[in-house]
């Protein structure tokens, strides 16, 4: 009896150590999801985007954008990184309309969304 619960409870602690280390090192890599499971990673992620943020912090967070583009403008050269946040049209094409808008100055985050996108880029 006692030679079970031994096995039963070593193999309980090997699969406890595994899931635990699974858990805490694994981290998710958003070019590898489905076109659904990015936009869900996006929405939540860009939510818990800070001011400031250094561009390559960002990249390193949500991969590579869907969409960019860069321009001058009377505040200076912006960087915008589009990212997937919502489904409009099942055409497999991911258009500026389905995109989160960030905009980088000097490689800073410094807004995102379509308001500030108008606001600072004169563009609907």
């Amino acid at each position: 009896m006692w030679k079970g619960f031994s096995i039963a409870l070593v193999g309980f602690i090997i699969y406890a150590i595994i899931a635990g280390a699974v858990l805490t090192f694994h981290t998710a890599n958003p070019e590898n999801m489905t076109w659904r499971e990015r936009e869900i990673f996006n929405r939540k992620y860009i939510g818990r985007l800070e001011l400031r943020s250094h561009r390559d912090e960002v990249l390193r967070l949500l991969g590579p954008p869907d969409i960019s583009e860069a321009m001058e403008t009377p505040q200076g050269e912006i960087l915008v990184l589009f990212y997937r946040t919502h489904h409009v049209k099942s055409d497999g094409v991911t258009t500026r309309d389905e995109t989160t808008p960030l905009l980088f100055i000097q490689d800073r985050l410094i807004a995102w969304g379509d308001p500030a996108y108008a606001e600072y880029t004169g563009q609907d």
